[in-house]
C-alpha cells in the first residue's frame, strides 16, 4: 500500500525549501536536538550521538510510511543546510486534526523562518490533508513560541497543569489550535 506521502511533498515559500529528513542530516540533528538551549522547553531526551540521530530519522520515516505524521527539514532555497525541523507530528485523520511541531537552530532564530515555514505547513495541512484544525502544544514558559503561534491566528484551548513527567519534574502544557476557517496567511 502506498503511503499518503508518496511521493514525498516538497514545500516551498519565498525564501525556504522544505525537504525530507535524511540520514546524512545526523550532525544537524545533534546540533538541534542535542543543544540544551534548543531543548529547554521540550520534555524529550537530548540526542547526543549518531545512533540516536539515525534512530530519529527512522522514527520519522516510519510515521511517513504509516501516514501518521510527516516532518520536513527547513532549508533556505538554493542551500541544503538544515535550519530546523517542522512537521505534522501527529495526524489524526479520523478527526481531521493534526499536531504540529517545530524546532529552529539557534543561529536561524529571529529571522522569520519559523513563521514562514509554519505557514507553508498550514497551507499543506488545510489544502492537501484536508484538515479541519491544527494544534500546537507549547510549554507555558516558551514565550517566543507562544507569540509566534498567536501571531499566526492560533488560540489557546487549554492549559494542562503538570500533565507530563520528564527528567525528574512535572511539565505543564498549553494547547493552541487553529481552525481552517480562521487561517489567514501573513504576507
Amino acid at each position: 500500500m502506498a503511503s499518503l506521502f508518496d511521493p514525498f511533498p516538497y514545500l516551498e515559500t519565498p525564501r525556504l525549501r522544505l525537504r525530507p529528513l535524511r540520514p546524512t542530516d545526523w550532525k544537524a540533528i545533534i546540533a538541534l536536538r542535542g543543544n540544551p538551549e534548543s531543548m529547554r522547553y521540550i520534555p524529550r531526551p537530548m540526542i547526543t550521538n549518531k545512533e540516536e540521530a539515525l534512530s530519529m530519522v527512522e522514527m520519522i520515516q516510519q510515521k511517513i510510511d504509516e501516514g501518521t505524521g510527516i516532518n520536513w527539514v527547513i532549508t533556505e532555497k538554493g542551500a541544503d543546510e538544515m535550519l530546523g525541523i517542522i512537521g505534522h507530528y501527529r495526524i489524526k485523520p479520523e478527526h481531521f486534526r493534526s499536531e504540529i511541531g517545530y524546532m529552529i537552530l539557534p543561529k536561524a532564530q529571529g529571522k522569520g523562518i519559523a513563521t514562514e515555514a509554519i505557514q507553508a505547513l498550514l497551507v499543506y495541512g488545510f489544502e492537501q490533508l484536508h484538515l479541519h484544525s491544527v494544534e500546537a502544544v507549547i510549554d507555558p514558559q516558551n514565550s517566543a513560541s507562544i507569540r509566534l503561534i498567536e501571531k499566526l491566528g492560533f488560540v489557546k484551548e487549554a492549559h494542562f497543569i503538570e500533565n507530563e513527567y520528564f527528567d525528574g519534574r512535572f511539565w505543564d502544557a498549553l494547547v493552541y489550535s487553529l481552525l481552517k476557517r480562521n487561517f489567514k496567511p501573513i504576507v
